[in-house]
């Protein structure tokens, strides 16, 4: 094991990256759920940091439910169905098959998502999805700025399901949505890209202001399937099966 500055690059708080490291492990599957952690004594030695740093990342970890500490045992990597928060390290998300996973749950949540906006949003909301929208097919298009109200289209979208839930999740995912638009545009023509992306979400709107459910959630499938094939991404059943969503 090298050197944490090798692996996860040079950094100011030290234990918040041992933290993101270990996370990333876990991910992984080098660290498995139910499996005891290295000692802080050989975690400090293998990422050359001090024990002091390991030790404030365990109690980080144990904050967020991601490690059980068993006092006079050591750390133990806690069963995903008992951590009490969620967290996702960007770099984790570059690992074989992340982004697939992602855009599984994408398809899980977001098309039942704009299902219920359909149903429930009103008019007010309406107006700040199709503002997001119009931002994203205007001069701001080829820009970042386009990328920043595409996420917000989808902010808007849950919001008006009025699930406070739904909208925390999608916000919080919004992150890693804005790194899979960046490979996007690094991995398509931008022109063409922008053309499709922006029809897929005039769909959904199209859907969301006629109140119609299903369309809401077939047009919100079709935009998350082809986001997810244009990058490689997309669940393979999903993938196979155009109706789905």
């Amino acid at each position: 094991m090298r050197h944490v500055s090798d692996k996860i690059g040079f950094i100011e708080h030290l234990p918040s990256k041992v933290a993101a490291y270990i996370t990333r492990e876990i991910a992984t599957g080098n660290f498995r759920p139910g499996e005891q952690l290295p000692g802080e004594h050989q975690l400090a030695g293998s990422l050359g940091v001090s024990r002091n740093v390991v030790r404030e990342a365990i109690s980080q970890l144990r904050a967020d439910g991601v490690i059980l500490a068993r006092q006079g045992v050591g750390a133990f990597v806690q069963e995903p169905e008992r951590r009490s928060a969620i967290r996702l390290d960007s770099e984790a998300l570059k690992t074989e098959g992340s982004m697939q996973r992602l855009f599984e749950l994408r398809g899980i949540l977001e098309i039942e998502a704009a299902g219920l906006a359909a149903e429930r949003r009103n008019e007010e909301q309406l107006q700040k999805i199709e503002q997001a929208l119009d931002r994203m097919r205007g001069e701001e298009r080829w820009e970042d700025g386009s990328i920043e109200a595409d996420l917000e289209f989808h902010r808007e979208i849950a919001q008006a399901t009025g699930n406070d839930y739904i909208y925390t999740f999608v916000c919080f995912i919004c992150e890693q949505i804005r790194r899979s638009i960046y490979i996007a545009r690094d991995t398509n023509p931008l022109h063409e890209l922008v053309e499709i992306n922006v029809g897929e979400h005039v769909r959904v709107f199209e859907a969301l202001r006629a109140g119609d459910a299903d369309a809401a959630r077939a047009a919100m499938g079709a935009h998350i399937r082809g986001a997810g094939e244009r990058i490689g991404a997309v669940p393979a059943d999903t993938a196979s099966n155009p109706d789905q969503g």
